[in-house]
This record gives structure tokens, C-alpha cells and sequence, in this order.
């Protein structure tokens, strides 16, 4: 649909199609904004054949200008393996039943694992010096520049953290707690939660949940947690990269093996332990917050 686009596809190690995936990086006039993975084909099975999944990976990445490549910021591969994370989960299925291949069927509270996984590798230096360099000199990114990326990653990691456990937990409470003999009660339970978690309580004035449609219209009400709870699982599941080497081979294959190829067809928390070996530990996510060592 454009010169920009590309399609790609996949082979295992056996040489087997596995899937297919049409990707349209740089921001034009009249594109939608942001960036999204979406499902084109679907896996399933079709009078004995398998119907190879096709998805689209769409971003809006800065485009290449004169004779100068494309010039991505960190923020746009952080953007790219994020995409690129739901685009495996809907490629690498080995589910045969299209209502549970793929991204279908993944529970609500762990559709962003495999993506917020992905976003791990564009904190590791090792990771970095592969893709990245001076795109005139090929000099690797600085240790310097990196450390300095590092502190800026985690500054006010605290602060935002226990923003997201206010907005969770006023999710929660306006949808568990509502008693229509009292009325909403808004602004009084998000004070109580205010007065819980917040470093810094917002002015009297203040009407944040007026506007948090997250809840009201964008399809996470009574899970906005959801956020907070796939980067648990993220990071816990890649602490076992950090433990073996982040481009351990058996390591990936059994995340392969246990988490993308199996779409919505178990329990999200039984995968996560025929994974992980146990169930999650929100220690790996405080230290990538730079909050715990």
C-alpha cells in the first residue's frame, strides 16, 4: 500500500514457514498515528492445512532524508521491540484453533508480556552494540552516553510507580466498591487512595479522573493493574536471560516453547511457571527501576 512498506517472513531452524508480517515504519501525511500491531491472518486449521499467520507491524519512526538513513531514537526501538514482541506471540503460535492462537485469547492482565519483555534488550549494552553505531563512522555507543541513558531511565521510577498503583487501585475500587445508595463517591475514595500511596497529594482542585479514560473508554476498566502487572511478568521473566546470558539459546527456546507459541490455550499463570519454574517476584522489576539491587 506504500514504497516504505516491507514484508518479511519467518523460518524455523528447519526450514518451516512459521509466519509472515507486512512492516510500515515512517510517519507520513494522512497515516494514523502511533504504533500498533494488528492481526492480518490468523493460524488455524483448514481442511487439514494450517493457515499461516500474517500480521502488520505499523509505526511512525522518523524517514530517512537525502542520502541519510532512517536515524531512530532509543524511545523508537524501544517502540519497534515492543511491537515486534506482539508480532511474535501472533506469528510463533503453534495453536491450531483460531479463537485461542496467537494474541487471541491471552488473558487481559498478560497480553503486554511478551512485548514489555522485548523492551529489555534496548537496555543492554551488549544488545545495543549489535543494532546501533555512528551511521557514518560505525563507532558503538559510548559507555559513557549509555550510563547516561540508564539514570534517565530510572529517574522518578519511584514516583511513577506509585502514580500507577494510585490509578490501579482507583480503578478497582470504583468498580468493586460502588454502592448506589451513595453514590459514586469519586473524588472521597481516590482522596483515601491518595492519602495511601501519593508522595505528593494533588490540589483540592485537581480532576484527573475526569479524564482517565483508560477506564470509561479504552477498554481497561476494572484492569488498568494490567499495566503494572505484564511489566512483573516481563521482568521477572527476563531475569532468567540476565541469570543465563541474554542471548542464551536454551533460555529462548523455552520461551518460545511455553509462552509464544501457546497463545490463549492454558492459564496465563500456569505458563508463566512452566517458564519461570515458579510464579512471579516483582523483585527483577524494582531493580530495573533502579528502586531495589
Amino acid at each position: 500500500w506504500h514504497k516504505d512498506v516491507r514484508f518479511f517472513q519467518i523460518m524455523d531452524k528447519n526450514g518451516e514457514l512459521r509466519g509472515k508480517f507486512y512492516i510500515d515504519l515512517y510517519a507520513r501525511g494522512k497515516k494514523r498515528g502511533g504504533a500498533w500491531m494488528d492481526d492480518c491472518v490468523g493460524r488455524k486449521k483448514v481442511d487439514g492445512k494450517i493457515q499461516t499467520p500474517v500480521a502488520y507491524l505499523v509505526c511512525n519512526f522518523t524517514p530517512p532524508t537525502g542520502n541519510d538513513p532512517a536515524l531512530l531514537t532509543h524511545d523508537e526501538v524501544l517502540t519497534l521491540f515492543h511491537e515486534f514482541g506482539h508480532g511474535l506471540q501472533h506469528m510463533m503460535t503453534q495453536v491450531d484453533y483460531l479463537g485461542v492462537s496467537g494474541i487471541n485469547g491471552v488473558e487481559w492482565d498478560a497480553v503486554e508480556l511478551p512485548s514489555q519483555f522485548m523492551e529489555n534488550w534496548c537496555w543492554e549494552k551488549e544488545a545495543l552494540d549489535l543494532i546501533s553505531g555512528h551511521y557514518q563512522t560505525g563507532a558503538p555507543l559510548p559507555d559513557s552516553l549509555f550510563e547516561k541513558m540508564l539514570a534517565a531511565k530510572n529517574f522518578q521510577a519511584g514516583m511513577l510507580m506509585v502514580r500507577q498503583l494510585e490509578f490501579s487501585l482507583f480503578d478497582f475500587r470504583m468498580h468493586q466498591d460502588y454502592d448506589p445508595a451513595q453514590g459514586a463517591r469519586i473524588y472521597e475514595v481516590l482522596h483515601e487512595i491518595r492519602e495511601q500511596v501519593s508522595v505528593m497529594i494533588p490540589p483540592a482542585f485537581n480532576r484527573f479522573a475526569h479524564s482517565f479514560s483508560h477506564i470509561f473508554a479504552g477498554g481497561y476498566a476494572a484492569g488498568y493493574y494490567s499495566y503494572k502487572w505484564a511489566e512483573v511478568l516481563s521482568s521477572d521473566a527476563y531475569s532468567l536471560f540476565e541469570e543465563n546470558g541474554i542471548f542464551d539459546q536454551e533460555t529462548g527456546i523455552a520461551f518460545l516453547t511455553h509462552i509464544l507459541e501457546t497463545g490463549g490455550s492454558a492459564d496465563a499463570m500456569d505458563l508463566f511457571v512452566k517458564f519461570r519454574g515458579r510464579e512471579p517476584s516483582i523483585d527483577a522489576l524494582l531493580r530495573h527501576n533502579g528502586i531495589a539491587v
